[in-house]
């Protein structure tokens, strides 16, 4: 609840947009804000800058990143974050992220490869590639063929 010029009280909605967002707990807001905004192409949809917080989107995907606070951590964050998982990110190409991570030197923690992947009685294949943030979670980007 919010407080109006008027005295009025007034619930703010939440940002309209995926059911699931994740919410990766970081060790520098401000890098990571930078990497996922001028490598990744990331927007910035929100932020909170005294809580090292940032809600970004890129087309379809929405994603937090929230500066570590010991508000969420279930157990000691050790690099890399986000052992056993990975975040599969659709774009319509690939090549323009490839080229500002070839660029600035970042490795990549897979090059580009073909799947094919059975879905009932249909296939998908997509181009994509894998790669780790600064704080080490695992970034899938892939586009449709």
């Amino acid at each position: 609840m919010k407080s109006g010029l008027n005295g009025e009280i007034f619930a703010l909605k939440s940002v309209e947009g995926p059911a699931l967002v994740p919410e990766l707990s970081v060790r520098d807001a401000s890098l990571s804000t930078t990497f996922y905004t001028e490598l990744l192409g990331f927007h910035i949809v929100y932020e909170r800058p005294d809580e090292g917080f940032v809600y970004l989107s890129m087309g379809k995907a929405s994603l937090m990143l929230e500066e570590v606070n010991g508000h969420w951590e279930t157990g000691e964050l050790i690099p890399p974050f986000g052992r056993g998982m990975n975040l599969q990110i659709m774009v319509d190409s690939i090549e323009p992220i490839l080229r500002r991570l070839n660029k600035e030197g970042i490795a990549l923690f897979r090059e580009p490869f073909v799947s094919d992947y059975p879905a009932g009685s249909v296939r998908f294949r997509q181009r994509e590639f894998l790669v780790q943030d600064p704080d080490g979670y695992l970034l899938r980007f892939a586009q449709s063929l």
